[in-house]
């Protein structure tokens, strides 16, 4: 039995189950990112996201500066 929300991801619609009062335990915690990272995902997107889009939001972020 499902214990937490299931939610859509916000970028690609993929269903995540949200487990925000357990942090530690939720999916997007699996991915480390820096303030800056943090900041570029924050300012494109304001609910949650799978660990995936995470991953390649935070790859999209370091190509920008190593351009």
């Amino acid at each position: 039995m499902i214990k937490h929300e299931i939610i859509s991801c916000e970028r690609c619609s993929a269903p995540i189950e949200c487990k925000a009062n357990s942090y530690t335990k939720c999916q997007c915690s699996e991915v480390q990112l820096t303030l800056n990272e943090m900041e570029y995902i924050g300012e494109q997107y304001d609910g949650c996201l799978c660990s995936f889009c995470l991953f390649q939001l935070r790859q999209e972020y370091q190509d920008s500066m190593s351009s």
